[in-house]
């Protein structure tokens, strides 16, 4: 049993497949997954876009169609494209504009991104409200743990509305996507996020904003899956995600006061953090002082993690209804931090 439990997991790891509960049955982890569409994207996502206003296959082509674009236009990169993006930085999606390929279409991997600048950058950043990237890889330099000087970010969000979805995102050594307190409404959805694991930084996600939304994403080899930097006001909610068996620190953070340095031990507003599948033997949940409002910890399967193991807090936090080891033990009461 302890072999099949664990080879489930494994499968779903390996291929993200959708695989819906009955209705009205209670679930634990990732594998129910509502969603309609396999975890981490790729293989079996819908919708693809296929076609848009604009088709590059070279850098020029991008940057003359991100100049061109108006909100509610797409910008399409055919499968194989490999645009080299080294030596810019800070590169602007406009303001309701689509950038978009084909991952997961017929065994495509996608349109390929790509820098190979070892220095301090953001490779890009949302240009106005309600930009989407979908269906793209993007990939940096920094693909390992070392301590370097440089620090590469592949997004900035900074206004309302972002949707990144069915992407691939890996080798920025501090952070993948990363949320400011403007942004309010964004949704980070069934992505593969990996290779972002500085030392001391190596966050896939990255927010200070206050209703942030990061569902059905894979997340390895990081060192935080999640990161916040827990300033009044902050919140999210982390619901059927699958973080892998390669996290090099906690997975789920909410940063405190002790962090910021601002003489209170506020972890921002609230954290809702359910139906996730942890499989590695990191802490799953470490919020690094007291949410205003509360976090809600519930539903989780904890593979490798006892109750005192997997969450820590200090206070305002409840761990109810989640399962531990490979064997699904449930949590039969509730536990109060503190």
């Amino acid at each position: 049993m302890r072999v099949t439990v664990l080879g489930i997991v494994l499968g779903l790891w390996a291929l993200g497949a959708p695989n819906q509960a009955q209705e009205g049955e209670e679930t634990f982890g990732c594998e129910a997954n509502p969603t309609g569409n396999p975890i981490g994207g790729g293989e079996g996502y819908r919708p693809i876009l296929t076609s848009g206003d604009f088709t590059v296959t070279t850098r020029d082509e991008l940057f003359a169609a991100l100049e061109q674009a108006q909100p509610g236009q797409i910008i399409f990169l055919p499968d194989g494209v490999e645009i080299d993006l080294t030596g810019d930085r800070n590169v602007v999606i406009p303001a309701g504009v689509t950038l978009a390929g084909t991952r997961g279409l017929d065994g495509s991997p996608g349109a390929r991104i790509f820098t190979t600048l070892r220095e301090s950058h953001t490779l890009m950043a949302s240009g106005g409200d309600e930009i989407h990237l979908t269906g793209l890889r993007f990939e940096g330099a920094f693909g390992g743990t070392e301590r370097v000087a440089d620090h590469s970010s592949f997004l900035s969000v900074g206004h309302y509305g972002a949707e990144i979805d069915n992407c691939e995102i890996s080798a920025f050594n501090v952070s993948g996507i990363s949320v400011g307190s403007s942004a309010l409404g964004v949704r980070i959805h069934h992505n593969f996020l990996h290779h972002i694991q500085r030392s001391g930084y190596g966050y896939p996600v990255a927010t200070n904003a206050s209703d942030l939304q990061v569902t059905a994403n894979r997340f390895d080899y990081c060192r935080h899956a999640i990161a916040s930097s827990g300033t009044p006001g902050a919140g999210y909610e982390a619901a059927w995600n699958l973080v892998g068996p390669n996290e090099i620190g906690h997975s789920f953070d909410m940063h405190g006061g002790r962090d910021r340095g601002d003489n209170t031990d506020i972890a921002g507003d609230w954290m809702h953090v359910h139906h996730n599948t942890f499989l590695g033997e990191a802490r799953a949940v470490v919020i690094r002082g007291v949410p205003s409002q509360h976090a809600l910890i519930h539903n989780n399967w904890f593979v490798r993690g006892t109750p005192a193991e997997s969450v820590v807090s200090s206070g305002n936090t409840r761990t109810f209804r989640n399962v531990y080891g490979e064997d699904r033990r449930l949590q039969e009461e509730e536990i109060a931090l503190p």
